[in-house]
């Protein structure tokens, strides 16, 4: 059977192709077939073999990439509002820990959790970011911090991937944490991470990325350098969380390995942001963390722009720290946060997510040969999506040249 052909025209096009703000194209044309987009253009310029092709007009709607959500920790048991109302009530992180809550209440409620119950829990986080246009999902381990919670958590995104028709990216993030039973010895915890458990998961094809969380309250650049490399002999890519409250050196230990991302990055030293660029170091901006802690430094902005490092743009959904469920919210939070321009905020929801995730040959622009995974918006100009709070003008959600998700306009 021949694949099926769409030539959507009359459409808004933000491609995040060429040297134009959002690679915008008025009264611009997409070529679908299949699985893949095969021509994108001025309406005026479609090719005369595709112009009989079966059309819909989209009476001037904009069309960007599906949304790209690289960044998130979204797979965990329990939950932890209680925590955050004893925080607005005065208590300390000390109290709270001491009241048995921080990560290793996820920890706890995670491992009590089967993959189904992972699963149950996830969806509705899950489906708050696809009704939102998410077409691509990173998920992390990390609450599990043994073997067979790890790899519950892991089989739990791939699950999510395969119920929500997405592309789900998978983490392994053992190093986030030293778990209760290895207290005051970490370093036996990262040989057990190293040797043990990220063999084995990779082994079953569970990991697609490893992580690390390098930071005074997590693992030193040694310990953390002792799973990438691991990592290094298995062929599997790096990311790495760093500079978040301190600045180790962790995004430059990951450059090092050539990461595909360093994330967080608000104590990250200018002098070491060359070495991202040189590395193609994509510089993960999360600021519903940054909201959520109160944190007031900023990333070196300027010198990512300066030495043309990418900046993406995730929720980093977690129970803890970001709890939130919007990438639309992010993008303004990395406006008026962080200080990006709308441009700059949506393509790292795009373009530069998809980079993070080593996706940029097929996800993240509106180009022949990518992927037919697509938002459309009821908008009248691509800032709209990063100007509006709690609002969502997604009209549809298109994954793999269909339609998914339809909104009837008011």
């Amino acid at each position: 059977m021949a694949p099926a052909r769409m030539l959507l025209t009359n459409a808004t096009l933000a491609t995040f192709s060429g040297q134009e703000p959002y690679g915008l194209v008025s009264n611009g044309a997409l070529v679908i077939e299949g699985e893949r987009i095969v021509w994108a253009g001025p309406a005026t310029e479609v090719p005369e073999g595709f112009r009989s092709w079966p059309a819909r007009d989209l009476e001037g709607l904009l069309v960007t990439p599906a949304l790209i959500d690289c960044h998130t920790h979204i797979v965990f048991g329990g939950d932890r509002s209680a925590e955050f109302e004893m925080r607005l009530n005065g208590a300390t992180y000390e109290d709270i820990a001491r009241a048995g809550g921080g990560i290793l209440s996820t920890v706890s409620a995670t491992r009590d959790s089967s993959v189904e119950q992972l699963v149950a829990k996830a969806l509705p986080r899950v489906d708050a970011l696809i009704r939102e246009g998410v077409g691509v999902l990173e998920i992390k381990s990390g609450y599990g911090l043994d073997l067979a919670t790890e790899r519950r958590m892991l089989q739990a995104a791939r699950q999510v991937g395969i119920e929500r028709g997405l592309v789900v990216r998978t983490t392994y993030l053992g190093a986030h944490a030293v778990p209760p039973e290895y207290a005051g010895r970490a370093d036996e915890y990262v040989d057990f991470v190293a040797g043990e458990v990220l063999p084995t998961l990779a082994e079953e094809g569970l990991v697609d990325a490893v992580d690390a969380f390098c930071e005074n309250i997590a693992f030193s650049v040694e310990q953390v350098d002792r799973v990438f490399d691991v990592a290094h002999q298995l062929g599997l890519p790096i990311r790495i969380h760093a500079e978040q409250l301190s600045d180790l050196g962790g995004a430059r230990l990951a450059a090092s390995y050539g990461a595909l991302s360093a994330d967080h990055l608000e104590y990250l030293s200018p002098s070491d942001v060359p070495v991202l660029a040189d590395a193609g170091t994509v510089a993960v901006l999360l600021p519903g963390a940054y909201y959520f802690l109160n944190e007031t430094r900023l990333p070196p902005i300027e010198s990512f722009r300066e030495h043309g490092v990418k900046m993406g743009v995730a929720t980093d959904c977690n129970p803890g720290s970001s709890p939130l469920l919007s990438l639309l919210t992010a993008v303004n939070m990395a406006c008026t946060l962080i200080a990006l321009s709308p441009h700059e905020a949506l393509a790292g929801a795009t373009r530069e997510s998809a980079r993070a995730l080593g996706l940029q040959a097929e996800y993240g622009r509106l180009e022949p040969g990518m992927v037919a995974d697509l938002a459309i918006w009821a908008v009248n100009a691509p800032a709209e999506l990063a100007y509006y709070m709690g609002g969502n003008p997604l009209v549809e959600r298109w994954q793999n040249g269909h339609a998914t998700e339809t909104r009837t306009q008011a």
